[in-house]
Parts: structure tokens; sequence; C-alpha cells
């Protein structure tokens, strides 16, 4: 019967417990056991780079042991230990591709998402990463929704959507500032249609009432605002909802002044 992983690691410790230091000549040759048990204890000592070279040599000359998988497992770990995350999410998915039936590929595909999640960078930078590491998340609860870990990741995916959140609120706050108020009203759009169940929604809906104000549309402004107090009672914009109400409210109240109109000269539009 195939060794399980804790088995697996067990047996290195005690095989090679007191060799720890042991040099890669002196373990040439011999059973797939021993140079499991070699790196295993250089992992152990936490040098990661010699025992990913080790563990790498029982995957390639021992392809079919009961080993191969727990060493292809911890060369994804090395690699993880090191923070060279896209190298361990590569060897945790040679893990997952090449070796379907282990026991390991569990822990495996929660470890990719989870090397994509460590290059997720701030928001103001681009999200490739983000995006993988959602899409690793969520890969992992569909195969796993009763796993203990499938929690945790769905908290990592609420993380790290809110992280995208941020990302298209702050463009539209930014449009909003320059004054482009169409752009800024579609990147708050994007917020609220993509991730209106993230902590920026209430603030995208309010940025976009103020976006519409600015573009004297007031009965829109509006709408956004009444929809806003329906949706979001609780928030704590909602100071800030009820002042900017009463601002369109007395936009609306004074007559606008008929535009002087030049010869040669067409009069100004707002974006």
């Amino acid at each position: 019967m195939k060794k399980s992983f804790a088995i697996a690691a067990l047996s290195a410790v005690l095989i090679l417990g007191i060799a720890g230091c042991g040099s890669s000549k002196e373990t040439e040759g011999q059973p797939a056991e021993v140079r499991y048990a070699a790196a295993m204890a250089k992992f152990t000592n936490e040098n990661y780079l010699e025992a990913a070279e080790d563990f790498k040599t029982v995957t390639v000359q021992y392809p079919g042991s009961s080993f191969a998988d727990s060493a292809q497992f911890f060369i994804a770990e090395c690699r993880y230990r090191r923070e060279e995350f896209i190298l361990a999410g590569a060897e945790y998915d040679l893990l997952v591709r090449t070796m379907p039936s282990s026991p390991l590929v569990l822990k495996a595909r929660y470890m990719k998402a989870m090397s994509n999640y460590s290059l997720s960078p701030k928001s103001e930078l681009d999200q490739k990463f983000t995006r993988e590491a959602i899409d690793d998340f969520q890969t992992f609860i569909e195969y796993y929704p009763a796993d203990s870990l499938a929690k945790t990741a769905a908290a990592k995916i609420i993380e790290l959507n809110n992280k995208l959140a941020k990302k298209e609120y702050d463009n539209g706050k930014l449009y909003l500032r320059l004054e482009y108020y169409k752009s800024a009203i579609a990147y708050f759009d994007v917020v609220l249609d993509r991730y209106h169940d993230s902590e920026f929604a209430d603030d995208a809906l309010l940025g976009k009432a103020a976006a519409l104000r600015a573009r004297h549309d007031y009965s829109a402004a509006l709408d956004a605002i009444a929809l806003f107090f329906q949706k979001y009672p609780a928030s704590k914009l909602k100071s800030d909802a009820e002042s900017l109400k009463t601002d369109i409210e007395s936009d609306m109240a004074v007559p606008k002044p008929s535009p002087k109109k030049s010869p040669g000269l067409s009069s100004n539009t707002v974006q």
C-alpha cells in the first residue's frame, strides 16, 4: 500500500535522524527512502535550497516510488519557504497535474493559491496574480467544499476581491477629481457590477451620485442616493449621502441662467 505523507515523513526522520548533514555523495545509489530521508533532514534544518535539489533527485530517479509525490510536494514547499512564489506555484501545480491520485493534491491546490496570494501586490499595481489567486481559491472550494481550508479560502477570496474593488474605486475617484465625470461613473459602475458585495460598493455608489451631480444629471444623482439609502442603511457614509442629497436639491432649486452665445463659439459641455 502506498505510504501516506505522514508515514513517509516520519520514516525519513527515523532513517536519517542523525545524518541530517550527510552529503549527496553519501546517498548516491541508495534506495529512494534513503535519498528522501536525506532531503527531509535538510528540509527540517531549513536548508531549503539543497533539500529541493535532493527531493528533485527522488522524483527523477525514483518516479514510481511511494516517496515521489511527497518529494514533489516538498520541492514546492522549499520554493515557498524561500519566497520563490512563482516557482513554488509551478511545483505545486506539477504535483496536481502529474500525480492526481496523491493525497497531497488537496494541500498542493491550496498552496498554489497561496503562492499567487503571496504575489498579489498593492491595489494600485497590476492585479494579475490577485486574479489568479482568486481563481485558484475558487477551484479549491469547488473540489473540496467540505474541507476545513475551504472556509479560509473563501475569506481570502473576499479579501482579494476587496483589493480589486479598491483599484477600480480609486480609478473612479481619480477621474472624478480630474473632472472626467463619464470615466469616473464607468469605474464606479465596475465596482457596483463586479464587486457589489465588497466593502467599497457604498463608496462607489456615492461617488457615482457625486459624478452625476457634477454632470447636472440631478434626477439620476438623486436616484443613486435613494438606492444608497436602500442598500446601505448602516453605511458609515450615510451622513455624506444626506449632505450630497441636500446639495443636489439646492442645485435643482436654483434656476439655470440661459447661456450667452458668442458668434463663432460653441458653448462648453460637461463631460
